[in-house]
């Protein structure tokens, strides 16, 4: 039978990374299940329940065999996945399947690896966004003395520079950053909590002794390398959690949306480009386009992404009492799919922010056709200062203006204002100085240097502080 014959998730064929898509894999969490399995029967052995080391260690000897069709046929028989490998793990182990997920609920294991697969899912994100970031840092450095048109409301303003507006993409980049970091410093394991996070289950197996209930979860923590829990729980760790990885996932999404949008309105008046393949085919009929396909699909994943923190907070705000399950298969699709989507669009950005093309003479030729408008007010200041009439000379100028832009609008002509006030003896004081007045260095105010300065006190230290992440390069598969 074909391959192609049943749906495949394109995030998965097309988009996404392979250390993404095993993160999320069936074989990690199904090794997670058991490592929590490991821990808690070691951590219960410690504290004095029944449990032999003999059993401790069969589990460890067949952690890794996992037969996963034995474990489908159990789920198929059962209706319930964990127990299904808990039996399939006790055929692995026989002396120890009496002693497997002692005192636990279901979510002991599906909610704790959840944890750390979004976790390691963090990590991940993490590296390629710092990544992004150094990339961008040495872009507005190269490019920090370019000027070029402003743009607001799409319109032409003031001059900055190519790499005081790269600035603007690192700085929403930051912001990202922020909010990442800030979740990984309060990261949290459910923990061993119990049915209904009462931890009844334990403390009936512990005798009514507290301090060993309270022991027990902080060894299974530690075995696993974490040292934080929430302090309370139902069955299940908060829900709330998802909605606020989901958020910190669409604001990155949010960041790169924006700069492909400028991506793809730049490459449009041919100032600066994705980079273009020497066999990369633009369109199926013109063959002579560049279209700026990889921004265009960063753009398109980043709106899939938006919608999906609204997801996680409906899954959150549903949750009755102390758990129900329509959360469970909702969230296996969509905790998986947000980080399959921005995994993908970091790899798009790394592969456009190391590769942009900047074009000098477009942008310089841009700046030529709508510089003389924006020196009006210069020109008149400096035939003040020589004496003119500044009321006058505004309403000269501004006539010229208007004739300047009808011929360019109208007529298609180039920008000839310079030519006429150098022909009208108004303004005298500044015929043969307009080269100088119009010296584009002049119009970018401290762009230049607030690049610099953004960069040595905001981006440096976080590049600085994740150095051993540094020197990822995105690939666009397809």
């Amino acid at each position: 039978m074909s391959d192609k014959l049943y749906y495949e998730n394109p995030l998965s064929t097309r988009y996404a990374s392979k250390e993404m898509l095993k993160n999320f894999g069936d074989e990690k969490r199904f090794r997670l299940w058991r490592t929590l399995w490991i821990a808690l029967a070691e951590s219960e052995m410690e504290l004095g329940l029944p449990i032999s080391k003999a059993q401790v260690e069969e589990l460890k000897a067949h952690a890794d065999e996992i037969d996963y069709q034995k474990a489908e046929a159990y789920e198929r028989e059962v209706r319930h996945d964990v127990m299904a490998h808990v039996k399939a793990y006790g055929d692995a182990a026989p002396s120890a399947r009496a002693i497997i997920h002692l005192g636990a609920t279901s979510c002991f294991v599906d909610c704790n690896s959840e944890l750390m697969i979004l976790r390691d899912g963090l990590d991940l994100i993490l590296k390629k966004l710092v990544n992004v970031m150094d990339k961008l840092k040495k872009f507005a450095l190269r490019y920090k003395d370019v000027p070029t048109l402003g743009f607001t409301h799409l319109q032409p303003a003031q001059l900055t520079t190519v790499g005081k507006r790269a600035t603007l993409w690192l700085q929403d980049l930051m912001l990202d950053y922020e909010n990442l970091f800030d979740l990984l410093s309060h990261f949290k394991l459910r923990g061993v909590k119990g049915t209904t996070g009462t931890q009844a289950s334990f403390l009936d197996l512990f005798d009514g002794d507290e301090e060993k209930v309270k022991e027990l979860e902080k060894r299974v923590v530690s075995k696993l390398g974490y040292d934080k829990v929430y302090g309370v729980t139902g069955q299940t760790y908060p829900r709330k959690f998802d909605y606020n990885v989901l958020s910190v996932l669409s604001g990155i999404a949010q960041s790169a949306y924006k700069f492909s949008n400028d991506i793809r309105i730049l490459q449009n008046m041919k100032e600066v480009e994705e980079p273009f393949e020497t066999s990369q085919i633009g369109s199926s009929a013109m063959a002579y386009k560049r279209n700026p396909m990889r921004c265009e699909r960063m753009g398109s994943l980043c709106r899939y992404m938006l919608t999906l923190p609204i997801n996680s907070a409906v899954t959150a705000s549903t949750q009755w009492f102390e758990r129900t399950l329509d959360d469970s298969a909702n969230r296996r699709i969509v905790n998986a799919q947000a980080f399959l989507t921005v995994d993908a669009v970091l790899n798009l950005y790394l592969n456009v922010a190391e590769n942009l093309v900047v074009y000098e003479k477009v942008i310089a030729k841009h700046i030529a056709a709508e510089l003389p408008f924006m020196a009006t007010e210069n020109i008149i200041m400096e035939c003040v200062k020589a004496g003119g009439d500044r009321q006058e000379l505004h309403e000269r100028i501004r006539v010229l203006s208007q004739e300047a832009g009808a011929a360019v609008k109208r007529e298609g002509k180039e920008n000839d204002l310079l030519s006429r006030v150098e022909r009208d003896p108004l303004f005298a004081a500044v015929h043969g100085k307009l080269g100088e007045i119009l010296d584009t260095k002049k119009f970018i105010g401290r762009a230049p240097k607030q690049t610099e300065e953004f960069i040595a006190s905001e981006i440096d230290p976080i590049l600085e502080r994740h150095k051993a992440l540094l020197g990822a390069h995105g690939e666009v598969k397809i």
